[in-house]
């Protein structure tokens, strides 16, 4: 059963920041194994009856494109794919529990039918009903956007800031929060889940 994070979770990773080598990971995987990895496989197995099977990332990173050679992620994350791309995501980190839905990645056939979804008066409303609750509700809205509009809409276009998303996301931060150790976290993720499935139903409808 899922009963939080240990605080050395958050220690850990603190840690690993300022020295991000493989003999400070080789000398404390027990506590990566532990207090990381075994609670947000435990925390995902609790989710699974409400929002799917969920899998963990693996804590390695891939160097070989990258300037950064450090070879290890400074966070944990969970991933529920409901949809090629889409979900639900959990994380753990340094800073504390980050939680968060919607679409992180858009191949180009994928994000010429999220624009033309965003485009349609119906699907396109809808679209902007959801976020803008989400946003009131306190999450924030994220995503990688173009910083003009895209290829055949115009500036003027009702929804061109959602049509600038390349990818589409809402999220909350929970820095350092006191009951990250007990089992409301179960329930702070739950809930913030369960609040961004308009949005992550959304990209099913449209993408799935």
């Amino acid at each position: 059963m899922f009963t939080g994070f240990p605080v050395t979770a958050l220690d850990f990773y603190e840690d690993l920041e300022s020295d991000n080598s493989k003999s400070f990971w080789t000398a404390h995987k027990p506590v990566y194994d532990e207090s990381v990895r075994a609670p947000m496989i435990a925390l995902l197995d609790e989710l699974e009856p409400e929002f799917g099977p969920g899998k963990v990332f693996r804590p390695h990173r891939d160097v070989r494109f990258s300037k950064d050679k450090a070879p290890y992620k400074t966070h944990q994350g969970g991933f529920v794919e409901t949809t090629p791309g889409a979900g639900f995501y959990v994380q753990v980190d340094a800073r504390g529990l980050f939680v968060a839905g919607g679409h992180y990645a858009h191949s180009p056939d994928r994000l010429a039918r999220y624009r033309a979804a965003v485009d349609a008066e119906l699907r396109g409303s809808q679209l902007v009903t959801v976020v803008a609750g989400l946003e009131a509700a306190g999450f924030d809205i994220g995503g990688e956007q173009l910083k003009t509009a895209p290829r055949g809409f115009g500036t003027d276009h009702p929804r061109i800031e959602l049509l600038r998303h390349k990818s589409l996301t809402a999220g909350r931060l929970f820095t350092s929060p006191d009951w990250i150790d007990s089992p409301r976290t179960l329930t702070e993720v739950r809930d913030a889940w369960v609040a961004m499935r308009p949005l992550v139903d959304w990209f099913s409808d449209v993408l799935g």
